[in-house]
């Protein structure tokens, strides 16, 4: 039987704990009336709480919140940099073919989840870490009475192929990397968006994150856009 918390735990999220473990810490520990999937131990700074979240950070929100009043929170949030997508038939093992995603991850996507909690970057305890990693995507059949589709999948596992670099954000000033710096101000979001290179929806999630965060300032419109310059 699993220990408490890993019973529904996923391949993706168990290869990443392990990834990051060190001998002397602690693993699935209640803290608080919450299940700690690491806990660090720092006689000087004070333990360590690690949360491996996979996705849905809104989900967290309540549970960080509680935490960080008297501990120091990490996230660790996985982006696949690149990924491969492999289809079993519906006993979850035997393989039907594999490919490799054209879709490639970069660290800007972790704004598609943050914005479930931006105001969370300030506090003083909390640091997020943003994991790029080579991801496998398992697809199975899918069982259910509805069937859309003559030939329809889901996503039944994610398994981790490697871990290729980590980024660390302790502050909202760590942020000010994804204003490029030949970006004139004041600027709007899509203009950030032509600047980076990323879709406009990601764009906009990026300026309202930034703005909760402090590290940008409304400072007017064009047109029916929204002007952002950086905070002084």
């Amino acid at each position: 039987m699993g220990s408490i918390g890993t019973l529904r735990e996923s391949d993706l999220h168990a290869a990443l704990k392990r990834h990051y473990a060190r001998p002397s810490d602690q693993i699935e520990v209640a803290v608080d009336g919450y299940v700690i999937d690491l806990v660090r131990r720092n006689e000087l700074r004070g333990d360590e709480l690690i949360e491996i979240q996979t996705r849905h950070f809104a989900a967290l929100k309540r549970k960080l919140s509680q935490l960080l009043k008297t501990h120091r929170v990490r996230l660790i949030y996985p982006i696949a940099q690149a990924k491969w997508i492999a289809r079993v038939k519906a006993d979850g093992h035997t393989l039907i073919g594999r490919r490799k995603s054209p879709r490639r991850g970069a660290v800007e996507d972790v704004f598609v989840e943050l914005v479930s909690l931006p105001e969370l970057m300030a506090h003083p305890n909390f640091t997020l870490e943003v994991v790029l990693i080579h991801e496998e995507e398992v697809r199975c059949p899918y069982s259910g009475r509805k069937r859309y589709r003559a030939r329809a999948w889901r996503v039944c596992q994610r398994r981790l192929l490697s871990v290729i670099e980590s980024i660390e954000f302790a502050a909202p000033s760590d942020f000010q990397r994804f204003i490029p710096a030949d970006l004139p101000a004041p600027f709007t979001s899509a203009e950030l968006a032509k600047a980076l290179q990323r879709p406009a929806y990601l764009a906009h999630k990026i300026t309202y994150c930034l703005r909760k965060m402090g590290v940008l300032t409304v400072v007017g419109k064009r047109q029916r856009a929204w002007l952002y310059a950086l905070t002084d």
